[in-house]
């Protein structure tokens, strides 16, 4: 399934400063039973944005107006827990395009990555700047620069590096997911079999 490009993006952002969020919260157990990436964005904190009876809880930041943008901002050890893809598909469907931490668990920052969300790993101390700068102003915005690696706080010019595995950087930058890198290189497979051949 291939996914929307990721070069640069700008963006204010949506504070989430709660350190060990896994992945039962960011997407409840009960609403894994589909096997489409599509509808996950409805329940994404479910347990967290929503009261018993459905309503919206108030005081949650997705159901606070005064926050919007791509970028989710998260605490400390964001996605650990179970190793459920469906926690990335509802961060997805929901609308971001990139989760900022100072600490990802591996294997949802690798669910992020295969589809199309940039996790940025940045310092604890930037992590503070930036829960600050959005505190301070809610519409501040963030740029992240995925060929640079670069995230910066767009108000004041602090800027910071990120990794990435080059082969997922290259993915997200062109769209693709691991079966559409494989499908643009098909002829590149297919004269390396013949040469095998001979």
């Amino acid at each position: 399934m291939a996914y929307d490009k990721f070069n640069i993006l700008t963006s204010s952002a949506v504070p989430l400063p709660i350190e060990n969020v896994d992945t039962d919260q960011i997407i409840p157990a009960r609403f894994l039973k589909a096997t489409k990436r599509e509808g996950f964005g409805d329940n994404l904190f479910r347990d967290w944005r929503y009261n018993g009876d459905d309503t919206p809880k108030a005081d949650f930041v997705l159901n606070d107006s005064t926050y919007s943008g791509k970028i989710l901002v998260g605490g400390k050890n964001f996605g650990s827990g179970s190793s459920r893809e469906h926690a990335a598909w509802a961060v997805y469907d929901y609308g971001f395009r990139a989760v900022v931490s100072s600490f990802f668990a591996d294997i949802f920052k690798g669910n992020c990555l295969n589809i199309g969300v940039l996790p940025v790993q940045v310092s604890p101390e930037f992590a503070a700047k930036i829960f600050a700068a959005i505190e301070a102003d809610p519409t501040t915005e963030l740029e992240i620069n995925l060929p640079e690696q670069t995230i910066t706080l767009k108000a004041t010019g602090d800027k910071e590096s990120f990794d990435i595995n080059g082969y997922k950087k290259n993915n997200m930058i062109n769209g693709f997911d691991d079966i559409d890198y494989l499908s643009n290189i098909k002829d590149d497979i297919v004269t390396f079999a013949e040469k095998q051949l001979i």
